[in-house]
């Protein structure tokens, strides 16, 4: 019997797996399809390739302005898909060594839970002690007439191709759409963003939210906000603007609607596991409804972030060998990698009103910052703190601008830890960087 078996080997999946290893456990982890996950194979870092081939050939056409020319261009989208597959790969190699050296059994398979305390896999049953699901997300699919048409691509869809095309429309403006529509804007292609709600990045910050929305619009990007799609055909996408129909032609269109959890076929309903269609309830410390069944990441639909699922799968097992432990979602930090980018951690202005929490604010230019003058031309960036307005406590973080998402951590940490404005006083922050504005802000809020 095995102490532990992890269902889904991506980052909260096999992060846990390893730690609960080197903890003495015996432990199995069982994957359908690429050990990694969606987040090394076909999201966090084949996306973040691509964006860095996109800035660096838009940082080329502009590169004048830092005194340096260059002729002859170009963009070669099958290079970098290459590239990509060659990162993902190193990477996917990396993951297999980390589970062999801490000793996890890797098992390829679909699993469903054959009861509360057994896996059945490949024909085999396999029973367990301890059952983390950690089988992450898909790309969701919305109930639009013809968004399953070949012309549609999902995130994953994305990846692969091979052709820029001149015209694209992106369904979504979340964190996907987003950085989406900043690769293909850099990489020369014309794209328009329509959005349901009435701001981009729902859940950011609203002051970060508008001024990134901004920021985008002059690199050329454009945005229908308050939008709904009514449907596709062929490469037409039609929609209601502003109670008005309309309709946009394209050469590629992209659903970003955001990620569901995958549930399905698991076999949650036959034991009686508390879930639906928004994931599987799990507590702060990652127990579901049944002991002994336990759950992290996208799977949970709490936070749809690897980070946050490497973090959620940790819990999970130290709590499930003794040691208690809990996550503090409030200092998980989120990245928007678009150019500028926006990073954030802790309570958003707006939710600290929602809950009546009193706070002071300070909203400073990045530029606040030498080195943020010196790696930007043409600086847009903004950094906003909230603090308790008793205490001090930092209570938010939000930034706008490239390097933001290198400091976040220190942010996150501040947050985790309860860190005061007078204990950030005393901590000397390197000169010149980008994270010299976060102590200047934090010090202007007090």
């Amino acid at each position: 019997m095995h102490d532990l078996i992890v269902i889904g080997a991506g980052p909260g999946g096999y992060e846990a797996a390893a730690h609960a290893a080197r903890l003495g456990a015996k432990v199995a982890i069982v994957e359908k399809d690429a050990i990694g996950g969606a987040c090394l194979n076909v999201g966090c870092i084949p996306t973040k390739a691509f964006l860095r081939s996109s800035r660096l050939y838009a940082e080329c056409r502009n590169a004048a302005a830092f005194g340096v020319e260059i002729d002859g261009l170009s963009f070669n989208l099958e290079t970098v898909v290459k590239r990509k597959d060659r990162i993902v790969a190193t990477l996917a190699r990396g993951v297999d060594s980390l589970l062999k050296r801490a000793g996890v059994e890797v098992i390829h398979g679909e699993a469903k839970l054959a009861s509360k305390n057994s896996v059945s896999v490949n024909g085999r049953t396999c029973p367990a002690k301890n059952i983390l699901i950690a089988t992450g997300s898909r790309p969701a699919v919305p109930p639009i007439p013809g968004i399953g048409s070949p012309g549609v691509l999902d995130s994953s869809g994305v990846l692969r191709l091979t052709r820029l095309p001149e015209t694209v429309a992106i369904i979504g403006g979340g964190y996907i759409g987003l950085e989406f529509a900043g690769f293909f804007a850099a990489a020369g292609a014309k794209v328009t963003v329509l959005e349901m709600l009435t701001q981009i990045a729902a859940g950011a910050d609203h002051d970060i939210s508008s001024r990134l929305m901004q920021s985008l619009q002059k690199q050329g990007i454009e945005f229908k906000t308050s939008c709904t799609v009514t449907g596709i055909d062929g490469g037409a996408l039609h929609y209601e603007h502003a109670g008005a129909p309309g309709s946009l032609a394209a050469d590629c269109i992209v659903n970003a609607t955001g990620r569901a959890p995958l549930v399905d076929g698991l076999g949650l309903a036959e034991i009686g596991l508390d879930f639906d269609r928004k994931g599987i309830r799990a507590s702060d410390q990652g127990k579901t409804n049944i002991p002994g069944i336990w759950a992290c990441g996208d799977v949970t639909g709490r936070r749809l972030l690897a980070h946050a699922a490497t973090r959620e799968g940790i819990v999970a097992v130290n709590n499930m060998f003794g040691k208690p432990c809990r996550i503090r979602y409030d200092a998980i930090p989120s990245v928007i990698y678009t150019h500028p980018e926006a990073a954030s951690a802790g309570k958003t202005e707006n939710e600290l009103k929602a809950l009546g929490v009193e706070y002071k604010k300070a909203l400073l230019p990045m530029g606040v910052a030498g080195r943020f003058l010196v790696e930007n031309e043409s600086p847009s960036g903004t950094i906003k703190v909230l603090v308790g307005a008793r205490y001090g406590e930092i209570l938010g973080v939000h930034a706008l601008g490239d390097l933001s998402s290198e400091f976040i951590a220190a942010a996150a940490a501040m947050i985790e830890m309860e860190m005061t404005v007078s204990d950030v006083e005393a901590v000397v922050f390197p000169h010149p960087t980008v994270s010299e504005a976060l102590k200047l802000a934090i010090l202007e809020a007090a």
